[in-house]
């Protein structure tokens, strides 16, 4: 046996699973959480709020534990399960108990948002629901075809806890009760359009799977009725295909045009004395981009040339608008450079004077933490060499001088009022008077430690 052929066995023994699965098991574990009764009920008005929650207060691990208990795989399994195998009751009961479980979801989900009195100021991880692209198609699609191996297979792990985060069936749903609950039509319909993607794709993963893994198809006595049946699915089938096709393709054609628009417009920010200050890229619909220039309006050869180096990322004139602050009232050229030349000193000023306002804010937190006293280390130190000390205040002020300075001694600064000096404070309570020499030797240690000659100990006892 030649070396490729052994290394072509090797291959085959590692990767043949036939002998690992139990498609019989696998059938009665899908069909097992179909139904949306019992503790599916329950199950899922807990993954519901939780959802929510976590959505509503931007906590990525809270809407984990939502994926992880939503029961809503189920379904979408035995919908893919029953093209495969060619149960048209199968299909039917899990389209039903889908419709239900999603009805519900955005329903609780619409009324959560209502009554919840948080309002996010940046709703990033409702946001992240609302854009779907290309890789939300495939983590659905090998999701899919991981979760069927899973159940598969007579050993069980924890791969299906890992399908439910990737695919992350709930919080779309979730997503758009909270665009129906504020009327925002781009979340609700973004959020529906990531959902069904995920089902889409994870259905056909599974057909495949079961396809592939030589499922028992559903015996169908009448030859007419199965005859019908395999009709029906074949169509139920291109429906599903022919859209999940289209959409990767639209993604992957998005996806590469923001790359390129993002790759143009990082490439090409300055033209002579106009400069990009602001951009706007849609990938939808073949791909738009707003630009948006400040200072003198473009020439026609320099718009000429942005669009020519336009065309070599791919994008083309019609996919351009451009924005520029226009001055009608501009007499001449002159008045446009006066403007330009303003738009760069306001934009030097306010740039100056946010770094002087960070200087001084940096100063302030040094010159505060040089000064901050270690408390809680030296209430430590102090009470390991003074036992007798039972309590100890530290605090930061300044002396204030109550009486006039003897006669012959008075000056400004010598009279009554606040003194500029500072010092720190420290009252050491004991249950008896300190004697004078540990009073002593407890304050110069406390100078040193603090390196601050300006420390008082007082003993109250």
């Amino acid at each position: 046996m030649s070396l490729w052929s052994n290394i072509g066995a090797a291959i085959k023994d590692i990767t043949n699973v036939f002998n690992k699965i139990d498609t019989d098991q696998a059938d009665a574990n899908i069909r097992g959480n179909i139904l949306f009764r019992g503790p599916n009920v329950w199950i899922l008005a807990c993954s519901i709020i939780i959802a929510c929650t976590g959505l509503n207060i931007n906590s990525t691990a809270v809407i984990i534990g939502a994926m992880l208990i939503s029961p809503l795989l189920g379904p979408i399994f035995g919908f893919g399960m029953g093209l495969g195998i060619t149960d048209t009751r199968l299909i039917r009961s899990s389209l039903v108990n889908l419709a239900v479980m999603v009805l519900v979801s955005v329903t609780v989900a619409t009324l959560f948002f209502l009554v919840s009195p948080l309002t996010l100021v940046n709703p990033t991880e409702l946001e992240a629901r609302t854009n779907p692209s290309i890789y939300d198609v495939l983590i659905a699609l090998f999701g899919g075809i991981a979760g069927v191996l899973e159940m598969s297979r007579r050993e069980k792990g924890v791969v299906l806890s890992g399908v439910a985060i990737a695919t992350a069936i709930m919080p779309p749903l979730c997503t758009a009760g909270y665009g129906l609950a504020h009327l925002n039509m781009h979340f609700f319909l973004g959020a529906m359009y990531l959902f069904f993607i995920n089902f889409l794709f994870i259905t056909l993963a599974t057909y495949v799977m079961v396809k592939y893994l030589r499922f028992h198809p559903a015996e169908i006595p009448d030859p007419r009725k199965a005859k019908r049946a395999r009709h029906v699915i074949a169509a139920v089938i291109i429906i599903f295909t022919i859209p999940s096709l289209w959409s990767a393709a639209n993604m992957i054609q998005s996806n590469n045009f923001i790359l390129k628009a993002r790759s143009f417009l990082n490439e090409n920010k300055s033209w002579d004395r106009s400069y990009i200050y602001d951009y706007e890229i849609d990938g939808h619909k073949g791909g738009r981009i707003d630009i948006y220039f400040a200072g003198d309006p473009l020439k026609s050869h320099e718009r000429e040339s942005m669009l020519a180096i336009a065309k070599e990322y791919g994008i083309t004139e019609d996919q351009i608008t451009i924005h520029e602050q226009v001055y009608e009232d501009e007499p001449n050229a002159s008045d446009s450079e006066i403007l330009m030349k303003g738009i760069y000193e306001r934009t030097d000023l306010e740039i100056n004077r946010r770094e002087a306002q960070i200087k001084i804010l940096e100063d302030q937190l040094r010159e505060y933490r040089s000064t901050e006293i270690p408390y809680t280390q030296i209430t430590q130190e102090v009470r390991s060499q003074y036992p007798d000390i039972k309590n100890l205040y530290l605090t930061r002020g300044a002396s204030v001088r109550t009486a006039a300075a003897p006669e012959g001694e008075e000056t400004e600064a010598a009279a009554p009022g606040l003194d500029e000096s500072r010092c720190i404070l420290i009252v050491a309570e004991t249950g008896k008077p300190l004697q004078s020499s540990e009073l002593e030797r407890l304050e110069n240690w406390l100078k040193i430690r603090l390196n601050d000659p300006s420390v008082i100990v007082i003993n109250r006892y």
